[in-house]
């Protein structure tokens, strides 16, 4: 009776306890999907604590510090995650890769790569990781180009954002959070973020921060401003607030969007949102080109590959804009591409977490060219870059100096910081070489004219397309080493074959040449009639040697040729699979060689112009030998007959 009483009590134990919980957890997936990370931790983590284990548990408290870039505490939890050894979303495997990353662990991160590439072949940031596998080593190569240190201007809080105004430095701040009445970020915990100046100082030392201007500074976030060069435009982030009026998307969110002010006096005034914005999307961290005719800036908007990418706008002479352009899936991918600037030799510094890089948000260049291409996207390494989030990169071209912000640990007061960086030697300029051909006939040597030439990169994405010209001759221009790239000739009376490229330092491809065979080939001693005449393989059943249906289709046109040549003679020669003996297989082929002749003297070629002999499987075509696993086709293709012209 008593066992019977104690087990009655732990099971109301066991039960009030999971009730306990799951009424937590409900308060904190409210939080969570409110954005209330904060919040939702404190919960999560009392709950887990407690020994509550559940995919939703660990995936939501991995996320709720990933999100807030926190990678290190996101670690803990999604290895908890993995342990359950549950069917996960393949983001799960992204986003455990990065966290592994940001502990040290970069083979670990590499296999989750790996998995996750074998669920998105076609995700730009599984195909990066897959084809720079190199990647640590590239960094390496492009490490050491800077000297960096705090800029000295840090609070406990976020600084982050920096911008060039003159001879001052003026950057993004949520250093308010210790006043009494000030709004805070349920996201973070923190105040909304600010703008705040520094003077540059001749030796190149910050003064004292101060806030930056009233009328610009809202009781949202203002963050990321650029300026113009004379000094009297400016463009800003800020929350979705103007004229305190505060708008909220569809879900009653409030999302950034870009704004204009323009210099009054000693005051910034008649702030105005760009034209392009929304409601419903979110736009924030501009820059501009050297010549001021470009804006560039991060967003989620409609068309968008990833979290946020990088788009550009025209600034029109009216002061107008144009129709934003996404810059591409060569820069932006399906995860976070943001925090672009524009040096004046025309360079773009943007961050990154899908490309290839040492943890978090990354540093990456490319060389923006005037066509409106670009050039080979680089991770500039460390120490710029670490294994946290490393972003909001710029640079003065002249005298070598910039800011960038980072959440790493060393030297850091607390959560983003500036740091101060010296360029000592450049990141390499892409290595290019030129690209261009002739196309040839692989028996006459001549040049053809008129054929299509594709190029494709490793993935069959199409780049370019070019005709060769009256000699032969195609030109792609310059390409970037290090690639590898697919040329592929089209000609309806030639076999198409695709050429690999691989573009290395020093390997100028020019008048690279590339042989196209004819489908309908010249009648010469020693070739195969079937060739010349571009009839198929004429196949045999499996095991049999009973001319087909089919076959008799190409034998005739083989019959008709040798009518008209009275003189040619041929030697037919049979081929089979593997999948018998060889002794076996030699007997078969003996035996088509000779239905094969018995049918062409049956309809009418003297026997003396026919010999023939059976090779068996003596002979393959591919791989497929004894014990190899093939498919049927890969099989029928060594079941074949030859007529090799002996005489003509």
């Amino acid at each position: 009776m008593k066992i019977k009483n104690s087990f009655q009590v732990c099971l109301l134990v066991f039960t009030f306890f999971g009730y306990t919980q799951e009424i937590k957890l409900k308060k904190a997936n409210s939080n969570y999907e409110n954005f209330q990370y904060v919040d939702a931790i404190k919960t999560y983590e009392k709950v887990a604590n407690k020994g509550y284990k559940s995919v939703e548990l660990y995936s939501k408290l991995g996320d709720s510090y990933y999100f807030q870039s926190k990678l290190k505490e996101a670690n803990n939890w999604y290895n908890e995650l993995f342990l359950l050894n549950e069917k996960l979303n393949s983001e799960y495997y992204f986003r455990y890769a990065q966290t592994l990353k940001a502990v040290g662990n970069y083979k670990k991160a590499d296999d989750m790569m790996d998995v996750f590439y074998q669920a998105n072949t076609s995700d730009l940031r599984a195909i990066l990781s897959k084809e720079q596998f190199d990647y640590l080593e590239e960094i390496k190569n492009n490490s050491g180009r800077y000297n960096i240190e705090n800029a000295g201007i840090n609070s406990e809080f976020s600084d982050y954002g920096t911008s060039f105004y003159k001879n001052t430095l003026v950057f993004t701040s949520a250093r308010d959070t210790g006043g009494v009445f000030v709004k805070k970020h349920s996201w973070t915990n923190q105040s909304y973020t600010n703008l705040y100046g520094s003077l540059i100082t001749d030796n190149g030392n910050l003064s004292e921060p101060e806030k930056f201007s009233k009328k610009i500074n809202s009781k949202y976030h203002e963050s990321t401003p650029v300026f113009t060069n004379d000094g009297m435009t400016m463009y800003f982030t800020r929350n979705n607030f103007l004229n305190g009026k505060k708008g909220r998307d569809s879900e009653k969110g409030v999302l950034l969007k870009l704004y204009k002010a323009t210099k009054n006096g000693e005051e910034w005034d008649a702030v105005s949102e760009l034209p392009f914005n929304s409601n419903e999307y979110s736009c924030a961290h501009p820059a501009l080109s050297p010549d001021e005719k470009t804006l560039y800036f991060s967003s989620n908007m409609p068309g968008s590959k990833g979290k946020s990418d990088i788009y550009k706008v025209a600034i029109l002479p009216d002061g107008n804009f144009g129709t934003p352009i996404n810059l591409g899936y060569k820069i932006n991918t399906e995860a976070r591409e943001t925090f672009p600037f524009i040096s004046n030799n025309n360079e773009l510094y943007f961050a990154s977490d899908g490309h290839p890089g040492l943890g978090g948000l990354d540093v990456f260049i490319t060389q923006l060219k005037e066509d409106g291409t670009h050039g080979k996207v680089k991770n500039v390494g460390e120490p710029v870059n670490s294994n946290l989030d490393d972003f909001g990169f710029i640079i003065d071209t002249a005298s070598k100096n910039g800011f960038f912000s980072s959440n790493r640990e060393k030297n850091n007061l607390g959560f983003d910081d500036i740091y101060k960086c010296t360029e000592i030697i450049p990141v390499p300029k892409d290595c290019q070489q030129n690209l261009n051909g002739v196309i040839v006939d692989s028996y006459t040597q001549e040049p053809i004219h008129g054929v299509k030439v594709v190029m494709f990169d490793i993935n069959y994405v199409k780049l370019d397309e070019e005709i060769s010209d009256a000699e032969g001759k195609f030109d792609f221009g310059a390409v970037d080493c290090g690639n590898k790239f697919r040329i592929v000739p089209e000609q309806k009376d030639y076999a198409t074959v695709e050429n690999m490229i691989i573009i290395t330092k020093g390997s100028d491809m020019k008048d690279l040449k590339i042989l196209m065979t004819p489908k309908l080939q010249p009648l010469e001693v020693g070739r195969d009639l079937r060739k010349t005449l571009g009839i198929d393989i004429i196949y045999f059943d499996l095991d049999k040697a009973i001319i087909r249906k089919d076959a008799e289709v190409d034998l005739a046109k083989i019959l008709e040729v040798m009518k008209q040549y009275p003189a040619m003679e041929i030697d037919v020669r049979s081929h089979t699979d593997s999948r018998q003996t060889k002794i076996y297989n030699l007997v078969l082929s003996d035996k088509r060689v000779k239905a094969t002749i018995k049918w062409l003297v049956a309809n009418g070629i003297e026997a003396k112009r026919l010999t023939g002999k059976g090779y068996g499987e003596s002979q393959l075509v591919n791989k497929c030998a004894d014990d190899i696993p093939c498919t049927e086709q890969e099989h029928q293709a060594n079941r074949r007959s030859e007529f090799i012209i002996v005489k003509l």
